[in-house]
């Protein structure tokens, strides 16, 4: 379920069943629904071995387990079910790290997934692989493993029915809680509520790249200053720290500075933005998942 928050764009059941009109830059037969292609960032954020990889014995995060499977095979599998027809991108510095997990072989000799080489910096390994993989791009991690059919769905729907040149999904802080008490602990508070991301992103043409330079310094949670100022620009940052403005209003200013139509998806399920980063939330999902499987 989605579920309008002021100007947030709104993506009913009905409008998620909704044929839809194909964009310029991917298209499809008239008559066809439209897929996105899905890149899912698999890479290391730095040479560092990940405290979470370390724990579990794997070299890469994204092939910690999570019952039972790894987190990239899993994110891969659910957007492959999702969409039968939508091309999938990894982006990972070398392939051969991933490439014997089941899921990850078995799409790609399948000839559904491509490899794309990950670069230095979160944002530069986007650039990167939109010129293979085209628009409009749905994007999440490999550790987003409660990632749902409906969710991406949800974010389709969104992207492809309105005029934004990329939308972000984010879930309200009681949503989260309600799914995990300790699902998350880091939030972007606004004027009217506080809210988490929930690691999935539609980018619709090229010009949504610009909005993507907006994590290059870390955004709300930049550990310095001047990175935080380069990030959301002063007078956004003054309003964002005295709770000034509402998460409506910060999206608009993002949409002024990147010089891009951005919008926010905020949705009901708040299991959504719970990711891997560690063992709680390791834990965190684990529970969930196995209190759904058990349900």
């Amino acid at each position: 379920m989605v579920r309008r928050l002021a100007s947030a764009r709104r993506c009913s059941a009905a409008a998620r069943r909704r044929s839809v009109v194909p964009t310029v830059r991917r298209k499809r037969a008239a008559g066809a629904e439209v897929t996105p292609g899905i890149l899912v960032l698999a890479g290391r954020r730095s040479s560092t071995l990940d405290p979470l990889a370390a724990t579990m014995g794997v070299s890469h995060k994204a092939l910690v387990p999570v019952r039972g499977e790894a987190m990239v095979g899993r994110v891969l599998r659910i957007a492959a079910e999702t969409f039968p027809d939508a091309p999938l991108f990894v982006s990972i510095e070398d392939f051969s790290v991933i490439s014997e997990e089941p899921t990850v072989k078995w799409l790609h000799e399948a000839g559904r997934l491509t490899m794309v080489e990950a670069q230095h910096h979160i944002v530069d390994s986007i650039v990167a692989a939109s010129e293979r993989t085209g628009f409009p791009l749905l994007i999440t991690t490999a550790d987003n493993v409660l990632m749902t059919p409906e969710g991406l769905r949800a974010m389709v729907a969104a992207g492809l029915e309105g005029d934004a040149d990329a939308v972000v999904m984010l879930a309200e802080r009681a949503d989260i809680m309600a799914a995990h008490p300790d699902g998350q602990r880091r939030f972007y508070r606004f004027r009217g509520g506080a809210y988490s991301n929930c690691n999935l992103f539609w980018l619709g043409s090229p010009r949504a790249l610009n909005a993507t330079e907006s994590f290059r310094y870390g955004g709300q949670f930049a550990k310095r200053k001047k990175d935080a100022v380069r990030a959301l620009g002063l007078t956004a940052l003054f309003l964002y720290l005295s709770r000034l403005v509402t998460i409506e209003g910060m999206f608009r200013h993002f949409s002024r500075r990147f010089r891009v139509r951005l919008t926010p998806l905020v949705v009901a399920d708040g299991r959504l933005a719970i990711d891997v980063d560690n063992e709680r939330t390791h834990r965190v999902a684990e529970e969930i998942l196995d209190r759904e499987a058990n349900a």
